[in-house]
């Protein structure tokens, strides 16, 4: 499964592989940022502990859906 995934890496053009390693980088900064308003309890917002839960979470999910789909646009650019 491995050998797998880094012969598609291979297969990709330079454009391909640098807007894939953008888009993780974006997925793991968003994921950090994140983390950071749901867990870590001494980072002092102005907002309640119900809407740091909620920012918190919203954060995430936009940075998962940005990575699925830059990941659909990429392999749309392979295909053609």
């Amino acid at each position: 499964m491995i050998s797998n995934i880094i012969d598609n890496f291979k297969k990709k053009s330079l454009k391909g592989r640098f807007l894939l390693v953008i888009s993780l980088l974006n997925f793991i900064a968003f994921c950090i940022l994140g983390s950071l308003l749901l867990f870590w309890d001494k980072l002092k917002l102005n907002l309640p502990n119900n809407m740091q839960l909620i920012v918190g979470c919203s954060i995430l999910l936009f940075g998962l859906l940005r990575f699925i789909t830059q990941m659909k646009r990429l392999n749309a650019l392979d295909d053609e």
